[in-house]
C-alpha cells in the first residue's frame, strides 16, 4: 500500500469516483489507499458535494509551506491549554500524528450525523489531557468564535455528550468522562420512545386497517424492540466496564451457614 501524501491524480480520481456516486472504501480500493485517508481529504475539503481536486491539493500545498517556514524559522508549535507543547519527545507526542488523528477523529463524528464544528469540539475534549476545558480554553485551542462554542456545547449538552460542571474559579468547564456514553445512550432511547409513541399515534389517526398504518406500527416496533435493546446493553456496560471492582478477599458478609456447594444450607 503506497504511503505519502496524495498526488494531484489520486485526487482526481477521488473526485472522479465521487461523482460516480462510488463509497470512500471502492475509491481507497481503485487506489491502494486506507479508507480513513480518503475519508479525511474528502471530508477535510468541501465533503463529498463539494470536493474539488485542484483546490484540495492547493490547501495541502499551502499547508506543507506554512509548516516549512515554521521550520525552517525555529519556531515551535504553541502549546495547547493546558498542555505542553508536543514534538520535542518530553511528552511523547507527535504533534503532527495528533492533528492528523484529531481530524481522522472528527471526520467519524461527523459521518455519524455530527455538524462538522461540533465535532472539533468534542474531539477537542477528548483529546486534552484533563477531558475537560471551558469555552474560553475552546477559543483558543481550536481558533473559533465564542459563539461557534456556544452553539456547539449546547447541541453535545442536549444529547448527552458533555456535561457542565464549575471549577473553583467559578468557570463553567464542559467534561467528558465514560459515563457521558452511558448518558448519550439513554438520551438517545428517550428520543426512540418518543417516535415510537407519535408512530403509534398515526396508527389510530390513519385507521388500524391500512398500510400507512401498518408501515407506522411496523416503525413503532422495531424502534421500540431497539431501543429495548440498547438500553439494556448501556446498563450492562456501564455496570461490567466502569464499576470499580469489589476486593475479593473482603470476608463474606453472609453469616449462614452453607453446604459443601457453597450455598446456603436449606432450613
Amino acid at each position: 500500500m503506497p504511503g505519502g501524501r496524495l498526488t494531484q491524480q489520486e485526487r482526481q480520481q477521488i473526485a472522479l469516483g465521487l461523482a460516480d456516486d462510488l463509497a470512500y472504501a471502492e475509491i481507497a480500493r481503485r487506489l491502494d489507499r486506507p479508507t480513513s485517508t480518503i475519508t479525511r481529504e474528502v471530508m477535510r475539503n468541501g465533503g463529498p458535494t463539494g470536493y474539488r481536486s485542484d483546490l484540495a491539493h492547493r490547501a495541502t500545498e499551502q499547508r506543507a509551506r506554512r509548516r516549512r517556514q515554521t521550520a525552517s524559522g525555529g519556531a515551535r508549535t504553541p502549546a495547547r491549554t493546558g498542555e505542553r507543547a508536543g514534538g520535542d519527545g518530553r511528552d511523547g507526542r507527535d504533534d503532527e500524528a495528533v492533528r492528523e488523528y484529531e481530524e481522522t477523529l472528527a471526520t467519524v463524528f461527523m459521518q455519524s450525523g455530527l455538524p462538522k464544528m461540533t465535532a472539533r469540539v468534542l474531539v477537542a475534549l477528548f483529546t486534552t489531557e484533563a477531558g475537560s476545558l471551558t469555552a474560553a480554553e475552546l477559543v483558543q485551542r481550536l481558533q473559533i468564535s465564542p459563539a461557534s462554542v456556544s452553539k456547539a456545547v449546547a447541541f453535545l449538552d442536549s444529547q448527552g455528550l458533555i456535561r457542565r460542571e464549575r471549577d473553583e474559579r467559578r468557570r463553567e468547564r464542559y467534561v467528558v468522562d465514560n459515563d457521558v456514553w452511558y448518558q448519550s445512550m439513554i438520551a438517545s432511547a428517550r428520543a426512540h420512545a418518543q417516535l415510537v409513541e407519535t408512530a403509534r399515534q398515526g396508527v389510530g389517526i390513519l385507521g388500524p386497517d391500512t398500510r400507512a398504518a401498518a408501515r407506522l406500527e411496523g416503525i413503532a416496533r422495531f424502534v421500540d424492540f431497539v431501543s429495548e435493546g440498547i438500553v439494556r446493553a448501556a446498563e450492562q456496560a456501564r455496570d461490567v466496564l466502569y464499576t470499580e471492582p469489589t476486593n475479593s478477599t473482603e470476608p463474606m458478609t453472609s453469616t449462614e451457614p452453607t453446604t459443601a456447594t457453597g450455598s446456603p444450607e436449606t432450613r
